[in-house]
């Protein structure tokens, strides 16, 4: 691994944060003796040792799942933190922590061009769809939920505890949500609320959100845009024009979702709920006689589902975002279009190679592609054999199993369109990924010559 930057800053900023505190007598912290010092020593050292048995997600050869390993600064402030230990469930638990996390999401919301908004921070995408989806069926009542084919499962899983219906929407040749059909279901009259992914987990896949919004205005529902992958492409600068449109219109959905966990920057887990209309806060109200008695402004925990909330993830992503802003043509700006560009750099490269079938043209940074064989069978095993392989060259891809239309029935005789086959998978989400297809090519080739 690579020196850790994180622990300098760490013990840079500590000596500051405990000088805040001067003031108090002396106290032993949390009941620890100094005799426990070899104890926890040893303990951490075992620790060290268990977590080798990991991928190197850090590692640019690491391009197999959505795996971004968090900024040095953000690790820092996490761990700076987390000598207070806040709770953003109430302005009480975490005074600082909490208007850091207003201002930070503040700032996420101003990225997709909202100046009003409601949001806040969440243990992860999951939770933070789950709200979106929550005060969706708050305001339509028992109508259906929709969302394409290859939008997450979580959405079909929350529709099911929230007790909405729930209905997927077929996919196009690029694995994004078909409008036609998706007319066609708005027609019946029973859906409430439409989710438009702007970055599927298999393919990156940007729903066509203007499209959807053009149906809006002839039918009547909720607009909720799960970018918990995607979103940050907002401020991408060579997004294909499909993409970019969509990403144009973000500012009229009704809610989103975005990750910091992923592209953001911030270690796990990081998630953010944003609503367009602040009048949404009325669903969460509520009130507890013993939490929040000392605090008179609105806190989080007013507008939240979860309770108890790390501070430590506020404080790491508002550090994160004031070193680096989210504006275009920034640094982290910058960054994504280095991800986007890799993810054109290695599919240009699988689609000159006879001995790959390249997926869809990848729109933000994932790519797919399946092995040339005579059926779907063989192709999936030398899909596994190359996984196999690779990995043994340092190199870590996915794999994953996707409907055969992405890459043409022609490629295998007598195989359907709906038919599964295996197929590699790489994420390229780290920038540094960029400068490292040429290596990332060459152990891949060396995977290919071994295959049998």
């Amino acid at each position: 691994m690579p020196e850790d930057i994180a622990l300098q800053l760490l013990s840079e900023a500590l000596p500051r944060l405990s000088s805040q505190f001067a003031s108090l007598p002396a106290a032993s912290a949390g009941g620890t003796r100094s005799t426990d010092v070899v104890t926890m020593s040893s303990v951490l050292a075992e620790v060290a040792a268990r977590l080798g048995d990991n991928y190197p997600y850090f590692h640019p050869l690491y391009a197999g799942q959505m795996l971004k390993p968090p900024h040095p600064v953000a690790r820092a402030t996490y761990a700076l933190a987390m000598s207070i230990n806040p709770n953003n469930h109430a302005l009480d638990g975490g005074r600082a922590s909490s208007h850091m996390e207003i201002e930070a999401v503040r700032e996420i919301a101003g990225m997709f061009g909202w100046k009003e908004h409601l949001g806040h921070l969440t243990s992860g995408g999951t939770f933070a769809n789950l709200e979106a989806l929550w005060v969706a069926g708050q305001l339509a009542p028992g109508k259906t939920v929709v969302a394409s084919e290859q939008a997450h499962y979580t959405h079909s899983r929350i529709s099911a505890v929230l007790k909405l219906p729930f209905q997927s929407i077929p996919i196009d040749a690029r694995g994004r949500m078909n409008t036609a059909a998706l007319e066609a279901a708005l027609q019946k009259g029973d859906i409430g609320t439409v989710v438009v992914t702007t970055g599927t987990t298999a393919l990156g896949a940007v729903d066509p959100l203007d499209e959807v919004l053009a149906l809006r205005e002839r039918y009547s529902f909720r607009i909720h845009v799960d970018a918990a992958y995607g979103g940050y492409f907002k401020l991408a600068s060579n997004l294909d024009q499909d993409a970019a449109r969509a990403y144009a219109r973000i500012v009229e959905a009704d809610s989103i979702v975005v990750d910091p966990h992923k592209h953001g920057l911030q270690p796990y887990g990081c998630g953010c709920i944003l609503f367009r209309d602040p009048r949404v806060g009325r669903f969460y109200k509520h009130d507890s006689p013993y939490t929040y008695f000392t605090s008179s402004e609105l806190h989080l925990g007013e507008i939240s589902l979860e309770c108890s909330r790390a501070g430590a993830s506020a404080v790491a992503l508002w550090a994160t975002q004031k070193l680096l802003p989210l504006v275009p043509g920034g640094e982290f700006a910058t960054g994504l279009d280095r991800s986007r560009h890799a993810a054109q750099s290695l599919f240009s490269r699988i689609g000159s190679d006879p001995r790959f079938i390249p997926g869809p043209r990848p729109q933000l940074d994932i790519v797919v592609w399946a092995l040339s064989a005579h059926s779907l069978a063989e192709s999936s095993r030398l899909a596994q054999q190359v996984f196999d392989r690779a990995a043994q060259e340092n190199l870590h891809l996915a794999l994953v199993h996707l409907p055969v239309a992405f890459f043409g029935v022609e490629h295998w005789p007598g195989a359907k369109a709906d038919d599964k086959v295996t197929c590699l998978r790489s994420v390229l989400m780290k920038p540094e990924h960029d400068d490292w297809i040429p290596q990332i090519w060459e152990r891949l080739a060396g995977a290919l010559e071994d295959r049998q």
